[in-house]
């Protein structure tokens, strides 16, 4: 009985007296930007991988799943039409139409960045944990998720493209550098709201609603060059305030019209998508060190 109780009283000393290893996070700073850099490049493999587990997950490399991805636009784009359509009092055509959806369908992949890039890191809690990677993949890895979304928009934007009659001009080929901007400025986007995911966890359930107001500020439901002249000043403010005027408008423009954008739609697009980039990919390296604490 008594060695008994010298067991028991040993396994409560035990308890307190072993070694514990308490985590706590770590202080804020940026990683040495070019090491880091080639950490990436060197496992962009894994990002690919990363990526490619999500499109099978979500049935996204199935027929069925690729026609869902561009049904539901195509869908809301033929509410948009018939909206605008009954306030205009039936002015707007094919033209129209096609311009709505080569908006509407790049303006999924910004909101589709934006969703899936900010429950990147909290959705790979264990690979946090267990792995050690530089964790700027994860967020650039839903970004080529939200772009291999959007790719089979495209050619059914063609289709309308052709059937509205607008032809093809050389300013396409200006249009995929508007898409590279854009691409880039989903980086940022993602690596952004990332971070702001694993500190306050309710981001995403706003999202939805900023993303509906982002979506009637932008270029979609309306085109730059259709803007009344009265509404002029309106317009300047938001080239300047909303990224997705000088991006988005600059892509339509050259996409569907064939018109060349103006220096300031390209200078204000080029900052606005490269500023954004550096910041959220800055903000997310400088906190990246303590997520696994805080998830």
């Amino acid at each position: 009985m008594s060695t008994d109780k010298q067991v028991v009283d040993s396994e409560r000393e035990n308890e307190f007296t072993t070694t514990h290893h308490v985590y706590v996070p770590h202080k804020a700073g940026i990683p040495p930007l070019a090491n880091y850099a080639r950490e990436l490049w060197r496992r962009r493999e894994f990002a690919t991988e990363m990526s490619r587990a999500s499109l099978r997950a979500a049935n996204t490399l199935t027929l069925f799943g690729q026609v869902w991805l561009v049904l539901n636009p195509l869908l809301l784009s033929g509410v948009y039409f018939l909206l605008v359509q009954v306030l205009s009092g039936g002015r707007h055509g094919w033209e129209f139409f096609a311009q709505l959806t080569a908006g509407l369908f790049t303006f999924y992949f910004i909101s589709g960045s934006m969703g899936t890039g900010a429950s990147s890191v909290v959705g790979g809690g264990k690979l946090l944990l267990n792995t050690a990677f530089p964790r700027l993949l994860m967020p650039f890895s839903a970004i080529r998720t939200a772009f291999f979304r959007f790719l089979p928009t495209l050619p059914v934007y063609l289709i309308f493209h052709v059937i509205a009659g607008l032809g093809f001009h050389w300013a396409v080929f200006i249009a995929v550098f508007f898409l590279f901007l854009l691409v880039v400025f989903a980086l940022g986007l993602a690596a952004l709201f990332a971070t702001l995911q694993v500190y306050f966890r309710d981001t995403t359930s706003f999202l939805p609603y900023l993303t509906r107001i982002w979506l009637y500020a932008s270029p979609v439901l309306w085109s730059i060059e259709t803007i009344p002249p009265r509404f002029e000043k309106v317009i300047t403010v938001l080239e300047f305030v909303n990224p997705l005027h000088s991006l988005l408008g600059g892509f339509t423009q050259c996409l569907v019209n064939g018109d060349i954008p103006s220096f300031t739609t390209f200078a204000t697009a080029t900052v606005w998508a490269f500023g954004v980039f550096a910041i959220g990919s800055l903000f997310f390296m400088s906190r990246e060190r303590e997520f696994a604490v805080r998830l």
